[in-house]
């Protein structure tokens, strides 16, 4: 976003104490724990704790919380990484093809990317026929794309949502 800048933009990994650091990398490995818990390991009472969790919620070091759940235990067992190219490269046409992208459930990730390609899409499906019919029917109706190259997964080797800190 051009334009102003808010104070929430200024904000960085230096306005975080080892505290701070220290909750965020325990809900990182669990963010089930309780506040009592969660005080528990890093030697401070439940208020102090609480009112830091809300602080870094607030100043958006905290996105959300969410339940990680197990794509093969849920059919999802086919992961793929798509590679895009646009054919015409406008704001508009970009826009429209975020749009479109964001609408697809199969596409768990979204990235534009530098160097051959404009973006690269994580999508989980059930198996390379649910992908064939993906590419076909919903890819195939998003706007613009130039080329299509997949890429899909034969093991996975590490994954975590965790962020170094």
């Amino acid at each position: 976003m051009l334009g102003k800048r808010t104070s929430l933009e200024y904000l960085s990994m230096e306005n975080l104490d080892l505290t701070d650091l220290a909750l965020l990398k325990l809900l990182q490995e669990n963010s089930n724990y309780t506040t009592k818990e969660v005080a528990a390991r890093v030697n401070l009472s439940a208020t102090p704790v609480y009112e830091r969790l809300r602080k870094l919620e607030k100043e958006g070091y905290i996105k959300k919380y969410v339940a990680l759940l197990d794509a093969e235990k849920l059919g999802r067992e086919l992961i793929v990484f798509c590679n895009i190219t646009l054919k015409q490269h406008t704001k508009a046409i970009g826009n429209k093809f975020v749009t479109d992208i964001i609408a697809l459930q199969e596409v768990t990730e979204c990235y534009n990317i530098s160097g051959d390609y404009d973006f690269m899409l994580k999508v989980l499906v059930k198996n390379m026929k649910d992908y064939q019919d993906f590419v076909i029917n919903s890819l195939g109706s998003v706007e613009n794309i130039g080329s299509a190259h997949s890429t899909f997964v034969i093991g996975t080797i590490k994954h975590t949502n965790s962020v170094p800190l």
